[in-house]
């Protein structure tokens, strides 16, 4: 009966509280999660102790500050207490009494926002928890020992766009005009909620994301594949609010392609649900012209005209939930759905001179039209167990990731060749093709705080891949009918492996920190060429991988740090199978089985001051150096007609370097005006001696972005920003197997040349209305000076080409978002109780 009591009157109370609180007081910010045990001298459970969280406030009549009750609740019969829907800003105290106990007072600061207050004794005297300075709103930049994370869920110019408009906003992170993503001018590893995935940044909604975590210098938690790039790992959107909450989107571009979709998340008691689904209709469109000068026997002269189109899009849908068994211990499963399908088609004139006569005339035009139909389907099933510990940090996770798509590629190619305007002969083609990934990832973690400023971090992973890829080419014979070119088809499947563990230490001396780990890490691979049936397999022995970070913090709001890793990139199956593929051509590829992986260590020194009115500037200055660099090489070969053509392979380079320096800054220039800006100036060079032909000359480049963001008055914002890539070397071309038909000729990395300088500007106004501006538009402009182009000049002992691509220049979308939402603890008819009688008339009053 006295629990009982208790329980009507705390209600009763509680209710009074609520009903006189000020609006607001369960406004959205409201998500501070505390939670505990209370235990008695000896170490049993204390149930029905009496769980209270005061506020203080300004009393208006005594001018002077006074508790005020927010919520509480009585312990369970195993002791564990939980309170929700705090608000983060202070000051909090957590109250705890009951019969016969000293009654204990902690305060309460966030973040983190789910803080586990460990084993409470009551006869233990006020165990004071260290402090943490709340912000209001989430910085843009936050800068952890080993990363920089990047806050893009506030971008306008992205609103109703992909990851790849994201990226275009992020420092650090350059992308082309294709698509192509490059961190301080390598191609980054993909991660997604820190995991490996299978999807592209084409098939990530920029509205699921929430923030991108730049990776420049991994340390020995993470995969040590990935050669000489960094990890871009996409945060995406979560909410754990109880409650019920979500928000609609639709947008159109001036094309008329379509966007929209929406999130719902509900969570009450143990149970969080979280559903998000997202489309995206693409109408794009590229121009570009080719001109090449290929010095094979007899040498030849082409120039193409292209223009592409490519109509389509994508479904995505996520569905996760989490079951917090205890306090203390939570089980996740998430589901992913990605289905889209695409069909580009091309036109392309194509101009060709030879320059020692054949078939009796010296000059050409052709004209090729194709048509692909493109569909691929995605699914991922990712499944967690998270267990803390009373002592703060320390925790354990088990995490399993699988992910897989499959995907039907069917072109078809008609070249018609023409002679005195008349059309003389007619070739068609056909390629039907498939592919298949599956990714497996099983991975655990264990985090323990051997003292407060003494931390082990250790973990185990396995990674298994299996690829399938099927290109069957066709051409049409004098009697109509298609025939099947084994020499021009493609047909393979490979396993590769890899085993890793991995340790470290993080220690802290007053300012000073250090992490220091180790990785180990050994892999294996299988792969069958299934039309030749040639079989090959591969294991690569244990290597071992360390890493260090070092920190010190100095006055007046300023650090230093450091960093070492070393890496590893193995090359791939397609790069390593001595199989000929001449769908293209003008870009006939072929394997080199005898390519060994590549080693990349890499060196880090960062600067970063804070200033006044929380300006925030980061200087860094990179090296990096890997040994038997696998890189493109063109070499000449003969077709079975005893023609010359050029082939191009893949090469262990003696080495190459790449050095830099990038700096970035964030500046509240007024309350209304904030600007980022991003500079990074890089020098690189592939020695490529080992192999006939000079190696590419070193070349200073330059890529800088700035983003402004003005608060007006009225509810709207506006976003203007712009990006550079001053002249600078070919990039170093990653083969990533085909997708659809014959590419576009490309220049190649091991050749001398450049791409030329570019810019663009993007701008986006924003004005939010409503009640707690609950709805806004979004009007947004990218490429406003058709300027984004990418211009390449390429020449080696055989060919000399320029390259220009133009791709959807002055795109325009407009977007409309409506979030919705109660988290009212009201709303599910939850009982918040605690608060037992001692003391309780004093806080209410």
């Amino acid at each position: 009966m006295r629990q009982i009591y208790l329980v009507i009157m705390l209600s009763l109370l509680t209710w009074q509280v609520n009903a006189q609180a000020p609006r607001g007081g369960n406004a959205m910010g409201n998500i501070g999660h505390v939670y505990g045990k209370v235990l008695d001298p000896e170490n049993k459970p204390v149930n029905y102790a009496s769980v209270i969280i005061l506020q203080g406030r300004m009393d208006t009549a005594t001018k002077k500050m006074k508790d005020v009750l927010l919520k509480g609740v009585l312990t369970k019969t195993n002791g564990e207490f939980s309170l929700d829907e705090l608000p983060l800003r202070g000051p909090l105290k957590l109250q705890i009494s009951g019969t016969g106990y000293k009654t204990r007072v902690l305060p309460v600061t966030f973040p983190p926002v789910d803080k586990d207050l460990g084993n409470i004794k009551l006869e233990v005297s006020i165990n004071q928890l260290q402090g943490v300075t709340v912000a209001g709103t989430k910085p843009l930049m936050q800068m952890d020992i080993d990363k920089k994370v990047f806050n893009v869920e506030k971008n306008l110019t992205s609103a109703g766009g992909t990851a790849v408009d994201v990226m275009k906003n992020v420092p650090s992170v350059n992308v082309d005009i294709d698509g192509n993503v490059t961190l301080r001018n390598s191609a980054p590893q993909l991660f997604i909620d820190g995991r490996p995935t299978t999807l592209t940044l084409e098939q990530i909604p920029a509205d699921a994301i929430e923030s991108v975590e730049v990776i420049t210098n991994p340390s020995a938690k993470y995969d040590a594949s990935g050669g000489n790039a960094g990890i871009l790992n996409i945060v995406l959107k979560k909410n754990r609010k109880t409650g019920y909450n979500g928000n609609l989107r639709a947008g159109v571009d001036k094309r008329g392609a379509l966007n929209g979709g929406g999130d719902f998340n509900v969570r009450q008691g143990k149970v969080n649900i979280s559903a998000s689904v997202m489309g995206n209709q693409v109408k794009s469109r590229t121009t570009g012209t080719t001109e090449r000068t290929n010095f094979t026997t007899p040498a030849n002269h082409v120039f193409q005209d292209n223009y592409n189109k490519s109509d389509g899009g994508f479904v995505f849908g996520k569905l996760g939930l989490d079951y917090f068994v205890t306090n203390r211990t939570t089980i996740s499963i998430a589901g992913i759905k990605v289905h889209g399908g695409f069909k580009p088609s091309e036109s392309i004139d194509i101009h060709s001179d030879t320059l020692r006569p054949a078939d009796g005339f010296d000059y050409g035009f052709s004209h090729r039209n194709s048509k692909t139909d493109m569909k691929f389907n995605a699914n991922g099933l990712v499944l967690g167990l998270k267990r803390l510990f009373p002592k703060e940090g320390e925790e354990f996770t088990v995490d399993a990731n699988y992910f897989g798509g499959k995907s039907d590629n069917n072109a078809d190619y008609t070249t018609d060749y023409y002679r005195l305007d008349k059309i003389y002969r007619t070739d068609r083609q056909q390629i039907r093709g498939n592919g298949k990934i599956t990714f497996f990832t099983a991975q655990t973690d264990y985090v323990n705080p051997l003292t407060p400023k003494l931390k082990l971090e250790t973990g185990l992973r396995v990674s298994i891949r299996h690829t399938e890829s099927n290109f069957d080419n066709y051409f049409q014979n004098g009697a109509g009918e298609y025939v099947l070119i084994p020499a021009a088809s493609s047909n393979f499947k490979n396993n590769d492996k890899v085993y890793a563990a991995y340790v470290s230490i993080g220690h802290t001396l007053g300012n000073f920190g250090y992490k220091v780990g180790l990785r180990a890490e050994s892999s294996e691979y299988d792969g069958e060429l299934i039309n030749v049936k040639q079989y090959f397999k591969n294991s690569y022995p244990v290597s071992l991988f360390p890493s260090l970070f070092l920190s010190q913090k100095l006055k007046h709001q300023q650090e230093l740090q450091l960093s070492y890793t070393r890496r590893i990139n193995r090359p791939n199956f397609f790069q390593l199978i001595p199989f000929t593929d001449s769908t293209d051509k003008l870009n006939i590829t072929k394997g080199n089985p005898a390519l060994v992986p590549e080693f990349t260590q890499s060196v880090e020194m960062s600067y970063l001051k804070t200033f006044k009115g929380n300006h925030t500037f980061l200087g860094s200055v990179y090296y990096k150096h890997t040994n038997n660099l696998i890189t493109r090489y063109l070499t000449k070969d003969m077709d079975p007609n005893g023609n010359e053509i050029l082939v191009n392979t893949f090469i262990n380079a003696n080495s190459s370097y790449a050095m830099g320096a990038e700096l970035t800054t964030m500046i509240n220039v007024r309350k209304w005006w904030s600007l980022t800006g991003n500079v990074n100036i890089y020098n690189s060079k592939i020695n490529t001696d080992n192999v006939d032909g000079a190696s590419q000359d070193a070349m200073v480049s330059w890529f800088g972005k700035i983003n402004n963001t003005f608060k007006l008055p009225a509810n709207f914002e506006v976003q203007l920003s712009g990006t550079y890539q001053s002249k600078s070397n070919l990039p170093v071309n990653e083969n990533k197997g085909r997708q659809d038909g014959p590419p576009m000729t490309q220049s190649q990395s091991a050749s001398q040349g450049y791409i030329a300088s570019y810019y663009g500007v993007d701008a986006a106004i924003k004005k939010s209305f409503l009640k707690n501006n609950a709805a806004s538009v979004t009007l947004s402009f990218t490429d406003i000076f058709r300027t984004r182009s990418m211009n390449q000049y390429a020449e080696s002992p055989y060919f000399i080409q320029y390259y220009n691509r133009l791709k959807d220049p002055q795109m325009i979308r407009l977007n409309f978002a409506y979030r919705f939402g109660k988290v009212d603890v009201g709303l599910f008819k939850r009982k918040n109780m605690g608060a037992g009688m001692q003391s309780m008339q004093e806080v209410v009053q």
